[in-house]
């Protein structure tokens, strides 16, 4: 379970921003949109948030940087060498933004315990990097190194409350490679449940991604009761799916060009022959009773997408898992979008505090009967091209005030500038 993610110095994001999951004191959807995560001194938190802004304003860099924190958590120590650079992306527009850290913080939940764990680093090394756990809601400090210490300060330390061979697992750790990932790698038994968050826990699409149907088809093709599930998604979704099947066949030899060599073509099938190749057909009810039946790829754009969120968006909350999407609204109809965001709010579907976090243009969505004032985000870029992430809950906007409107008019900023100067 998120709770809050904090980022410094990473694209269009120059200062810190954070995003909060926290419930703030509003009254409104307590028994639907707030839940409590059950860790000790922990408040309730969100099961959704949406993210608004005009286009290059920063929503995708405020998902990406989510995006970029776990990655380094994920690869640092296993896929680098000590001399490999950090996948980083600095702010551009200062002077000093590329030699300056970029900073990732991020508090969760996982195992009924609450962490905060962040990092600082640059291209080519770890600056700094802190974990806190609060098993019994106080704080305790398990690590904390720093790159740069004085003479008298020592660049390492380890709590009372954190057990292991931390010596060993210190001294394995490149400038270039998390501590966290290190110890995990070594077998580290109190720090997995950190590093799993965010390797298994921690759902993200990325921008501009396009989500697969593979996920959909093989649930649909192995489990008779997850493709019930979907089936029955997709009915609440209107798009009147009546049955689905999954054809299956292995690929033969391709007919290559004559003039090809035969080395390239016997290379290139050997490929390929042999492969199993999933062939999706949905199937429609009639006027007449009677069912016609569709290949996945020759429905609509909507309905295709539909069929590739059916699995994963299941299983986000089945699991409890958190998800994080840019431009969910792409190909979606307001209708399904609106029922998608439901199903994270249905304490009786969403049983595992599972949480959604996306980013949309579609302003239907700004609604008081669907969302609470402190899950919509808004991003604005200023004249010195930085981005900034704050809630509507600033505006204090009045129960019953037709939010839509106000975005569209300004009220709340984060509205593209148009009619500049002719060229």
């Amino acid at each position: 379970m998120l709770i809050e993610f904090s980022v410094t110095n990473f694209r269009s994001l120059a200062e810190r921003q954070t995003l909060s999951l926290v419930a703030s004191s509003g009254k409104e959807h307590l028994d639907t949109h707030v839940f409590e995560p059950k860790a000790p001194g922990t408040l309730p938190l969100l099961r959704a948030a949406v993210v608004y802004g005009a286009n290059a304003s920063g929503k995708s860099s405020l998902l990406m940087a989510l995006s970029t924190m776990a990655q380094i958590v994920e690869n640092s120590a296993g896929n680098h060498q000590a001399d490999d650079p950090i996948d980083l992306s600095p702010f551009a527009f200062a002077a000093d933004g590329q030699q300056t850290a970029t900073e990732f913080e991020v508090l969760f939940v996982e195992g009924g315990v609450r962490y905060q764990y962040g990092f600082a680093a640059t291209r080519a090394r770890i600056e700094s990097e802190w974990l806190f756990a609060f098993p019994e809601g106080k704080s305790q400090r398990w690590f904390e190194r720093n790159a740069n210490t004085g003479p008298d300060e020592q660049p390492w330390y380890f709590g009372p409350k954190f057990s292991g061979p931390k010596k060993v697992w210190q001294e394995a750790t490149r400038d270039n490679a998390l501590f966290l990932s290190t110890a995990v790698q070594l077998n580290s038994e109190s720090l997995k449940p950190i590093f799993q968050w965010f390797t298994t826990r921690l759902k993200i699409v990325e921008p501009y991604a396009r989500i697969s149907p593979g996920f959909s088809t093989k649930k649909c093709d192995e489990d008779v009761a997850w493709k019930s599930k979907i089936i029955t998604f997709l009915n609440k979704a209107d798009l009147g799916i009546s049955q689905i099947q999954v054809e299956r066949r292995a690929m033969d030899a391709i007919p290559f060009p004559a003039d090809m060599p035969e080395q390239v073509r016997s290379y290139l099938n050997s490929q390929v022959t042999g492969r199993v190749l999933s062939d999706v057909k949905l199937s429609h009810r009639t006027e007449d009773g009677g069912e016609a039946t569709f290949s996945l790829h020759d429905e609509s754009g909507g309905t295709q997408k539909a069929f590739a969120l059916a699995g994963p968006w299941l299983d986000v909350l089945e699991n409890g898992y958190v998800l994080v999407i840019d431009e969910l609204d792409t190909s979606l109809h307001p209708a399904l979008m609106r029922h998608l965001l439901q199903m994270f709010h249905d304490p009786r579907v969403n049983t595992k505090g599972a949480q959604l976090i996306f980013s949309t243009h579609d302003v239907t969505m700004l609604d008081f009967d669907l969302l609470r004032r402190d899950q919509i985000w808004f991003v604005e870029k200023d004249r010195k091209l930085r981005s900034h992430l704050y809630p509507l809950s600033d505006f204090s906007p009045r129960k019953g005030e037709n939010l839509e409107r106000g975005y569209l008019v300004g009220r709340y900023g984060a509205m593209p500038f148009i009619g500049g100067p002719q060229l």
